[in-house]
């Protein structure tokens, strides 16, 4: 990149800069002060990355435990590299090209503000990375911190988190029930409605991540019973992690998550999908291995793993885990037949609270290893890499007997390969991977990133997994929930026609060239956005956003031979987020939904939500929403975010009419105490019970109540 007039500009800033940093430092007498990081507001970026949220299934928590784990422990602009700056999410290619050049010809940032002068950078840029990264230019080394126990100690990210929650009202899983004249009674939840959680982590970026949890959901028992594999809460996770010991790039020895090339293989929760954000985050970054302290139950690996640099250039991973994961076991009523107890597939609810789940629980042993070796050029110009993943199980898989199941995975073992690699010239970014499964199934995921222009970036991505490709941890950017029997193509564009605008627009075209659950046919479909972005001012945003996915599903009806019909949900979105005050927050939500399958009536839903945030004073910050909802079915249904306690994630599906309310409050007992007290409450019209089967309530509302306490030691 060259510097001209803009460079001599440039020159001259930084070193007022750092004239007036010396004197500032001078003055004051001590070392040098790091920018302070603005609080993160995960809710609004969050908000910003996903387009439209369709399913409560989503694991939503694990990329909001990622963006808060970069909160915790913020990327050092001045040593990351370039995999790591994407891994941001935030950034595009040419702000990253941008900086590692500056970075290069300018040496290291003295503060945040100078970003403001790296080429690229606009001010909306700076706010959404300022939360997650920081510039620290003093020396570096782990060791001259001290002694690690020292470092564990002194650690400011030192925590522990207890959260309770319950719905208020009695729900049929809960009551008691009369017993036949065998002692037999209808299924109940064996536990009590509470919920639980226990929380801790210390952790320090690139020197070691600690941490444990212990998670109870509501309707599961607290057991200690070591023979059923049970010790008190249901669920239990930890983790340590040390990184850059010499040549010895990151340890792992607990619960932990792999990322390579494009999740084709393996993919940890740092993928958004297809969302608001048409180029920054549809290319992946391979991060390697990180630390898991998520409460999502399946999408972990348990045992060990080591980086190794072999070269400056050159990384070995490798990685073992063993685990038991839930599954329904059956037996095989023919003595023919090829298995005599197999999985009809991974149950992945994570709830144990009747007898029937319980005996689910960790029926089936899973065995995953593998490794992945990369290469990165000196310039990190150019990537590539090779990542293999060997699965086994201890029973086989075979699903249900069904036409569209013909090509699913099949016994118990799945042995996958692949290769990937990233190659970045000017401001052109291409990006791809492909692999193949035991059953010789192929899956390949191909794009390209580009600046065309200052204020306009393109992107394009080509996918095909085929029918018979397996692959149990990939997760790349598809239409299905995996990356099986799929292809499609992918384009995007963001401009930004003048300062405050930005257009952010992607349309998406699939087929499945095979059968899919309740479609017995082979099908194809779209999906278009459209995001057009006002910001104002520097703390004030508002966009208005319209999309459209049209997909096949069998057609209603008593037909001889399946027939796949389009269904068309098309949406609409506005959204108003703005500060009139340091200590008063508004945001403003409006969003409709109208649906359709083949020629029949339009159904429709829509959501109104109002949120207003008070920071009463600097121990007491109070949040509150009022919503009105109308939906006319369950296609209609809305998802709307919520802001939640710090570190949980909220998302409810409103269907019906009534309201949605909730208030949020965040006090700051003592420096070391912080407390929240949330409580929902949401109230049907024309309604008499609330939910469905254990989750039935007597009655029109439903009140959930969540309390959490963080000490920081």
């Amino acid at each position: 990149m060259r510097y001209t007039l803009l460079d001599r500009w440039v020159s001259g800033a930084k070193r007022q800069i750092g004239v007036l940093s010396v004197l500032l430092l001078a003055a004051l007498a001590v070392q040098a002060q790091e920018y302070v990081r603005p609080p993160a507001d995960l809710d609004r970026l969050t908000q910003e990355l996903f387009a439209e949220i369709q399913s409560d299934q989503v694991p939503y928590e694990d990329l909001y435990e990622t963006l808060l784990q970069y909160y915790q422990t913020p990327l050092n602009l001045n040593t990351a590299t370039r995999e790591e700056l994407r891994g941001l999410l935030l950034l595009s290619e040419s702000q990253i090209t941008s900086l590692l050049d500056y970075r290069q010809q300018r040496g290291a940032l003295l503060t945040l503000y100078e970003l403001q002068i790296v080429p690229g950078f606009d001010v909306r840029t700076i706010y959404r990375v300022a939360p997650f990264v920081t510039a620290q230019t003093a020396g570096a080394g782990n060791a001259l911190r001290g002694p690690f126990w020292q470092r564990v100690l002194k650690e400011d990210n030192n925590a522990l988190f207890v959260r309770y929650e319950r719905v208020l009202q009695d729900r049929k899983g809960y009551a008691l029930a009369p017993l036949d004249s065998l002692g037999h009674g209808p299924t109940r939840y064996l536990g009590s409605p509470d919920k639980l959680l226990v929380r801790y982590r210390v952790s320090h970026t690139k020197d070691f991540s600690f941490g444990f949890t212990a998670e109870k959901d509501a309707g599961e028992q607290l057991v200690w019973n070591p023979s059923a594999r049970r010790y008190g809460a249901d669920f239990l996770s930890g983790h340590l992690v040390l990184q850059e010991r010499g040549r010895l790039k990151t340890l792992a020895v607990g619960d932990y998550q792999l990322q390579f090339g494009q999740g084709l293989l393996l993919s940890s929760g740092l993928q958004v999908g297809k969302g608001a954000e048409t180029i920054t985050t549809l290319r992946r970054s391979s991060v390697g291995v990180r630390p898991y302290s998520s409460v999502l139950e399946s999408t972990f690996f348990r045992g060990a793993a080591a980086t190794y640099s072999l070269t400056p250039t050159v990384r070995a991973t490798a990685f073992v885990s063993r685990k038991r994961v839930d599954a329904n076991l059956q037996f095989a009523a023919d003595s023919l037949a090829e298995f005599d107890e197999y999985s009809s597939g991974f149950l992945l609810t994570g709830f144990h609270r009747t007898p029937n789940e319980l005996a689910n629980r960790q029926a089936l042993r899973e065995t995953v290893a593998g490794g992945n070796l990369s290469y990165s050029s000196r310039s990190s110009n150019f990537a590539a890499g090779l990542t293999a993943v060997d699965t086994h199980f201890d029973k086989a898989i075979q699903r249900r007997p069904e036409l569209y199941n013909q090509y699913e995975f099949r016994g118990r073992h799945n042995l996958a390969l692949s290769a990937h690699y990233s190659y970045v010239r000017g401001n052109v970014l291409l990006f791809g991977e492909t692999a193949r499964s035991s059953s010789g199934g192929l899956g390949t995921v191909n794009g390209v990133l580009a600046s065309v222009a200052p204020t306009v970036d393109v992107s394009a991505l080509m996918r095909h997994y085929g029918r018979n490709f397996h692959t149990l941890y990939g997760n790349a950017l598809s239409e299905n929930t995996r990356n099986i029997n799929e292809s499609g193509l992918y384009l995007g564009v963001k401009l930004r026609p003048v300062a405050r605008w930005e257009v952010s627009a992607y349309y998406d075209q699939f087929w499945f060239p095979w059968l899919k659950y309740q479609v017995g046919a082979p099908s194809r479909g779209h999906d278009w956005l459209v995001r057009l972005t006002y910001a104002p001012t520097k703390t004030s945003l508002l966009y208005a956003q319209v999309r459209t996915r049209q997909k096949e599903y069998d057609a209603d009806g008593n037909r001889p031979l399946p027939l796949p019909v389009p269904t068309v949900r098309r949406s609409l979105l506005l959204y108003y987020d703005a500060n009139p005050t340091t200590t008063l927050g508004l945001r403003t939500r409006v969003q409709g939904t109208r649906y359709r399958e083949n020629e029949g009536a339009w159904r429709s839903g829509y959501v109104l939500a109002q949120d207003v945030s008070v920071g009463v004073s600097r121990r007491l910050r109070l949040t509150a929403r009022y919503a009105l909802f109308d939906a006319d079915n369950y296609d209609t249904r809305q998802y709307v975010f919520e802001q939640d306690v710090l570190y949980a994630f909220s998302v409810p599906a409103l269907s019906g009419q009534g309201t949605r309310i909730y208030g949020l409050a965040e006090i700051s007992c003592t420096r070391s105490l912080t407390l929240w007290l949330r409580l929902a409450e949401t109230s049907y019209r024309h309604q008499r019970t609330v939910g469905s089967g254990l989750e039935e309530i007597g009655g029109s509302r439903r009140t959930e109540f969540k309390a959490q306490a963080r000490y920081r030691f």
